[in-house]
């Protein structure tokens, strides 16, 4: 099990790297993490819901994704509030004052998960959830110290120097765990070092000596990753290596409870963008707004109008730009929003932005669904995931912006809304710019409004090789062969 002495100390990848790196040594192996509280879901092949990190972990397996490999999914929707999604499946409302109701009627989902992955698999990788010396929240744990005893599985404790106070990170968490939480911990790591190994090594020594564990690692810095972020987007990005004349600026709206922003990863590898965040109505005009996913729509809604957001994307379309809204930013996008069963927010209709003849209706049921199809102006494929509350209808004046079908469904149908002229559109799909066909269509059009040549379509290296080389980086900065002997004690 890996652990961490906090939030985005780097948990995830490397799991991700650990599942690969096992994977490769004969191993029948699979992630799990008990609870994850996250807005960047994926949806399985069946139709379930769960962390992106937790699908990225299955394809370092080389699995497809399950429901079982993250039974408990948080999806924040405020400070105090969020839903609660168990075994895939939406399990009504999370409020902050009673974070125990997962442990009291959810401990027996997770335990039963867990059981079917210790019988089909030689080996399972677990992932806490923040840092088990939380010792506020121990009777209410079931993703770090206790789910380590129930698994009876050795922990390793990873720490971040990027962030300064590395060392004291470390002894700490081991001070405040108790007795029997200590007796599972057999080593640490640190991660994202940068600088000189051998001025670090007295306090790795100094830590080795209070705590009485071995160091198994320390991992370099890497820019290179190249592997979905879990929790946050990297504002003001682009190909590093680009030193291309003509860079189009992608815009991305930052709303309250930003869902899916991985959405956006494959245009920064693109030779001629770059990515802004879109604060309010006086932030850069960018060739291509775009209003993302959000786990609270009428929140975001509000405040785009608040920020007079609404007048930017004007200035976007009169500039010859393109607006497009992605899951909730379709929804906003539209003319008008109902939420008659008070689904998401407490008001129970709200005017959209106008800028596509579509009305939406939130309903109690969630759609889950993976779907392939193509993009009807450009004829590409199209590949991506629906994960989203509202069902939404076309007017007279859009057309389909899609044509997709379903696992559960194998007709194409309509999908998303355009205007007749192609410069704002809507879509309920998640991904679509991992298709390096459709995401260049979108790209050298907005070239094309701006006079400037074509570029062909990146072949950006797959996640399989993505995760081959973030497991070859991994491996020749750890003790793979003191982390075995760890596990085989």
């Amino acid at each position: 099990m890996i652990q961490g002495t906090g939030s985005h100390v780097g948990k995830s990848v490397l799991v991700a790297a650990l599942c690969r790196l096992f994977l490769r040594r004969g191993f029948r192996v699979a992630p799990f993490k008990a609870q994850n509280m996250s807005n960047n879901s994926f949806v399985t092949p069946d139709g379930k819901e769960i962390g992106r990190a937790q699908a990225v972990q299955a394809a370092a397996c080389r699995l497809p994704p399950r429901s079982d490999f993250n039974p408990i999914l948080i999806k924040p929707s405020g400070e105090q509030d969020a839903q609660l999604v168990v075994n895939g499946e939406v399990a009504g409302r999370l409020t902050a004052s009673d974070f125990g109701r997962v442990k009291r009627e959810f401990e027996g989902a997770v335990q039963a998960s867990f059981k079917r992955l210790r019988d089909e698999f030689d080996l399972i990788v677990l992932e806490g959830a923040g840092s088990p010396a939380e010792v506020n929240l121990r009777a209410h744990d079931v993703v770090n110290m206790h789910m380590a005893k129930i698994a009876g599985a050795p922990v390793v404790l990873v720490g971040d120097i990027d962030r300064g106070g590395v060392l004291a990170s470390l002894v700490g968490t081991m001070e405040l765990l108790a007795a029997d939480e200590q007796a599972l911990v057999k080593g640490f790591l640190v991660n994202k070092f940068r600088g000189v190994r051998e001025l670090l090594m007295p306090g790795i020594k100094i830590v080795e000596d209070k705590i009485q564990r071995p160091c198994l690692g320390i991992v370099a810095f890497s820019q290179e990753i190249d592997l979905p972020e879990e929790d946050a987007i990297v504002w003001n990005q682009g190909n590093r290596s680009t030193t291309h004349d003509h860079l189009l600026t992608v815009g991305v709206v930052d709303v309250p409870c930003l869902s899916n922003f991985t959405d956006f990863d494959p245009l920064t590898c693109e030779p001629d963008v770059t990515l802004h965040r879109i604060a309010d109505q006086d932030s850069h005009v960018p060739d291509l707004l775009i209003f993302p996913g959000t786990k609270h729509t009428m929140q975001a809604l509000r405040l785009i109008q608040e920020r007079r957001i609404d007048r930017l994307a004007w200035r976007v379309l009169d500039r010859g730009g393109v607006v497009m809204g992605i899951c909730g930013g379709y929804q906003i996008l539209g003319q008008t929003i109902r939420d008659p069963d008070r689904v998401e927010a407490l008001e129970e209709h709200a005017q959209g932005l106008g800028l596509l003849d579509v009305e939406t209706t939130f309903y109690p049921k969630k759609v889950t669904v993976q779907v392939s199809g193509r993009h009807r102006p450009s004829d590409s494929k199209v590949e991506g995931y629906e994960v989203h509350m509202g069902q939404t209808t076309r007017g007279k004046g859009v057309q389909p912006f899609l044509e997709v079908k379903s696992p559960q469904d194998s007709s194409f149908h309509p999908e998303g809304a355009m205007t007749m002229d192609g410069r704002v559109a809507g879509t309920y799909v998640h991904g679509l710019f991992d298709e390096p066909v459709f995401r260049r269509h979108i790209l050298n059009s907005l070239r094309e409004r701006r006079g400037w040549k074509p570029l062909s379509p990146s072949q950006h290296p797959s996640l399989d090789q993505r995760l081959d080389r973030w497991a070859d980086f991994v491996e020749s900065h750890i003790d793979l062969a003191g982390l075995i002997d760890v596990m085989a004690r």
